[in-house]
């Protein structure tokens, strides 16, 4: 907006008056030239062309509402279907109190009685119009997100639960939708068509708003909420949502997620909600056959759940409620099968949840960034174990450890580790180290290097899970390891499906050209063992020998054998 200066002075706004009698204008020009830059139309028509010409600089219009060609309503009714113009605030010059009211229902903002009043209060009203209608512009501006128009966080909930006060009735719901890895998206297409995405996504929500009561906003990123009445079906937004972002980009290849926690009670806090939603959306990630996910008092109870555990382990780890079970590997390669190692594999015992496998922690742990503390817990109690098991029965067989992707960033690993069994007595025989293949498959570099220095100190490793990911001869054929273990999903099926038996014969033969033993893991039935044993598997581990047991019934089994 171009303002005028000079030293003796603060910013002159411009305003506009209206008034087809030439005395009316001067009266009213003489009583705020001194503090405004005035403007001049003798008619309605005369005004829109003005507004048009002058609008980034008006700060008022004082409109005369009996006019010839055009009246002053309709010089209203004009400006108002005008998002350019309708922010100017108009102020009404009239004598009738009729006039008044109908042009207040039209959008003034103020009216001044004629014949005109003292100078001192005509400038003050016209002062005071001019400041509100400037702070309502500052709050505009704070309150939309740039990009999108759609409101910010901040005044989302706060506007939110005015609606709540307001419509106590009302059945809502919380929403949040958000782009499916959108990380990606802006990697492999640009920011600059990320920025389009979002633009599409709030321009179809703001249409799916027409039709609803309520509001939305973009929270962060490509993530957005939307508070409104019960929808039964969200899924025409998300059809809604491909179609345009197909029609404009040209790309099918951007997979909406959105989440609903419905029909929401209104005195849970507003923030909790939208946390109920945005768990249900995050239940679909990587889930290509549904978009649209609901919370639920399962989902809830699992939440609940997951956050106990995550806020315990830190008690659990120095209360040494973690407990270390083993299960045994056996060499089949003999005529009789021969305890060869062992998997070190943690349970956690709860004082009130009681024994807690790992499939339902590990998870939790690993997202949270825990998994460290945990896996050094583990390492340090198989490592005193197998100390005591060399004093007390001058017996030990190498027991594997699992180690995270996380552990392979830590620069001091192979230090740590090596400290470990150097302060009992120990070398890197004792301890085997498994590390699923996935890590492998991320941030490769880095973590080969780290495997290596690992191999490079001693230590055998063993890729685990291998087959489950997608890279997996690759993989093979580029990265440090000693062993192979199968997925348990590769020997499931093999003693009833040939497909699947083959499959695993030319992994074996494979490993074998490689000079790289495997172990096949999940084995839990006769059946499953004679195929393995004939195509040539070295090491078997599974519940066809034994399930995971605990220290002391391994310690007896390590005698036995």
């Amino acid at each position: 907006m171009e303002m005028i200066f000079n030293e003796k002075e603060q910013v002159r706004r411009f305003i506009l008056i209206v008034d087809d009698e030439y005395i009316n204008r001067e009266i009213l020009g003489n009583m705020l030239e001194d503090e405004y830059h005035v403007l001049y139309a003798v008619n309605g028509r005369e005004a829109l062309e003005v507004v048009k010409e002058n609008a980034s600089m008006l700060s008022a219009i004082l409109l005369d509402i009996m006019m010839p060609e055009m009246t002053g309503f309709e010089v209203i009714e004009e400006l108002h279907k005008d998002e350019e113009y309708k922010h100017i605030p108009i102020i009404v010059l009239t004598s009738e109190q009729n006039a008044e009211v109908k042009s207040l229902k039209l959008g003034a903002a103020d009216f001044i009685k004629k014949p005109y009043g003292e100078p001192e209060i005509i400038r003050a009203r016209v002062e005071r119009i001019i400041e509100l209608s400037e702070d309502k512009k500052f709050i505009q501006a704070a309150e939309k997100d740039e990009l999108t128009g759609l409101y910010n966080t901040s005044f989302f909930y706060e506007y939110a639960e005015m609606m709540d006060r307001y419509h106590t009735d009302l059945k809502t719901d919380a929403v949040t939708l958000n782009i499916d890895h959108f990380h990606l998206v802006n990697e492999i297409y640009g920011r600059e068509f990320g920025d389009k995405l979002l633009v599409i996504i709030a321009d179809t929500i703001k249409d799916f708003m027409k039709d609803s009561e309520g509001l939305a906003c973009r929270s962060e990123a490509d993530n957005f909420f939307l508070y409104v009445t019960h929808h039964e079906d969200y899924n025409v937004l998300v059809d809604n949502i491909n179609k345009n972002i197909i029609d404009i980009t040209g790309t099918p290849n951007v997979r909406i997620r959105v989440g609903i926690f419905s029909r929401v009670e209104h005195d849970l806090d507003m923030e909790q909600r939208f946390s109920c939603a945005k768990l249900a959306c995050n239940t679909l990630r990587d889930s290509f056959m549904h978009s649209v996910a609901y919370y639920d008092l399962t989902l809830r109870e699992k939440s609940i759940f997951s956050q106990r555990l995550i806020s315990d382990i830190n008690g659990a780890l120095e209360n040494n409620q973690f407990e270390v079970f083993f299960q045994p590997k056996y060499d089949i390669t003999k005529e009789e099968p021969v305890l060869s190692s062992a998997e070190a594999l943690v349970r956690w015992n709860h004082p009130e949840f009681g024994l807690i496998k790992p499939k339902v922690f590990l998870p939790l742990f690993e997202q949270n960034g825990l998994v460290n503390a945990l896996d050094h817990y583990v390492w340090r109690e198989t490592i005193k174990h197998i100390r005591n098991w060399k004093d007390t029965y001058g017996k030990s067989v190498p027991i594997s450890v699992n180690v995270s992707r996380m552990d392979l960033y830590d620069n001091n690993i192979a230090d740590y580790l090596l400290d470990l069994l150097e302060d009992n007595n120990l070398s890197a025989d004792d301890l085997y180290l498994e590390i699923t293949e996935s890590a492998y498959t991320n941030d490769t570099t880095q973590l080969v290097k780290a495997v290596q220095e690992l191999r490079n100190e001693g230590f055998k490793i063993e890729m685990d899970d291998f087959g489950a990911g997608y890279s997996s001869l690759n993989v093979l054929s580029s990265m440090p390891v000693d062993v192979l273990k199968l997925d348990m999903d590769f020997i499931a099926h093999i003693h009833e499906d040939d497909k699947a038996f083959h499959m695993v014969k030319l992994i074996l033969d494979m490993a074998e050209y490689m000079e790289v033993p495997v172990i096949a893991e999940g084995v839990e039935m006769a059946a499953q063992f004679d195929l393995l044993k004939e195509a040539g598997c070295q090491i078997i581990q599974g519940y066809y020998f034994s399930k995971p047991i605990s220290e002391k019934d391994f310690v007896e089994l390590l005698i036995e054998e």
